[in-house]
């Protein structure tokens, strides 16, 4: 990718974004989506958004089993006008190869930020439930009151399965066995 300005990859037709456009955005620390052609901008995560995701990413690694991949931030291309960017991709390792994954991954992780939140409860969860993703989480990395909500599809729309804050465990069946705590993926954030 070539170094350019959100101006120039700006569509100058007035038509909506398309994933072809979302390829010339700029590498800016910012994050570049698309739902059904609009164009979402996120700012970089903050210092607890990605210590809490490196705690979850690697208890996940530890439990990962062979023929899955865990990968954090891959592009998932839904079609030609969606296109989001997770925070952690668990998929099947025929699935990885090229820039980003067109094949509903088997989990998706959010870790809520304070200005996503219902963001990740509705509009990103309609997407993934609509792509065919089984499982979605969302990790909400508060040091006072660290949650995990789970989400698996059933019969094409997803239920909420647990929903657990603090030193409560969450124990995942899919995509594999581990047991996750909150409070554990924010233990020693910040110095006392």
């Amino acid at each position: 990718m070539s170094v350019v300005s959100i101006a120039e990859a700006w569509p100058t037709t007035g038509r909506p974004f398309t994933v072809a456009d979302l390829d010339r955005m700029p590498d800016d620390g910012r994050r570049y989506e698309l739902i059904d052609g609009i164009l979402l901008v996120s700012p970089a995560p903050s210092n607890a958004h990605q210590l809490a995701l490196t705690e979850l990413l690697v208890l996940l690694r530890q439990a990962c089993l062979t023929g899955m991949r865990l990968m954090p931030g891959p592009g998932v291309r839904m079609s030609s006008s969606t296109e989001l960017v997770p925070d952690l991709v668990v998929c099947r390792f025929e699935h990885v190869g090229g820039v980003r994954l067109t094949d509903p991954p088997l989990l998706v992780v959010e870790v809520q930020s304070p200005s996503t939140g219902l963001f990740d409860l509705n509009t990103k969860k309609a997407v993934y439930e609509r792509f065919g993703i089984a499982s979605y989480w969302i990790v909400v990395p508060d040091p006072d009151a660290p949650e995990l909500i789970v989400f698996e599809l059933s019969g094409g729309r997803y239920e909420q399965v647990a929903h657990v804050t603090g030193e409560e465990a969450f124990r995942a069946e899919r995509p594999f066995p581990v047991e996750v705590i909150p409070a554990r993926l924010v233990a020693g954030l910040f110095p006392d």
